[in-house]
């Protein structure tokens, strides 16, 4: 039998696994990776191959620790649980990247700075300020996934 799945090879927690796999040959064998996990490799195979629709959190969370891959947890929460669907997902990348985003982020954020005061400091948001109040969150929200992004990079590197 192959070591490189042919079906599941884009599902996240196949690609997880094979990673992982790399650094532990075990987890080439869904066997004992479902063994780890406290599921058959049959259900395993399955969340691989994204029949299962509503896998466990409690697997996921063993995964993520299984397979250092703390991005699994956001991938579950924002594409498969519908309490998470407007969560921030996260990118994995490499540290320089996440700093040079952050640094963007906080220099645009300093630029806005004195606007958002302007437009807040008399509690009414006026129909005129609103275009530039949207502005200014969807620089919050790009903090936002930084710091996710930042908390998955540490996670999985520290």
């Amino acid at each position: 039998m192959g070591r490189r799945p042919t079906k599941a090879a884009d599902n996240p927690f196949c690609k997880a696994r094979i990673e992982a796999a790399q650094y532990n040959e075990k987890l080439y064998s869904k066997e004992w990776a479902g063994e780890y996990l406290g599921v058959s490799a049959s259900s395993l195979s399955d969340y691989e191959l994204g029949y299962t629709k509503i896998i466990p959190p409690e697997v996921v969370i063993k995964m993520a620790s299984l397979y250092n891959a703390p991005e699994l947890e956001n991938y579950y929460c924002t594409e498969l649980c519908p309490l998470g669907c407007n969560m921030q997902k996260v990118s994995v990348e490499d540290l320089d990247r996440i700093s040079v985003r952050a640094i963007s982020a906080f220099r645009k954020l300093a630029k806005n700075r004195e606007l958002f005061l302007d437009i807040v400091e008399d509690g009414v948001i006026s129909e005129d300020e609103m275009g530039d109040l949207k502005r200014i969150l969807s620089y919050l929200d790009e903090l936002e996934r930084l710091t996710q992004d930042l908390k998955v990079w540490v996670r999985k590197n520290l």
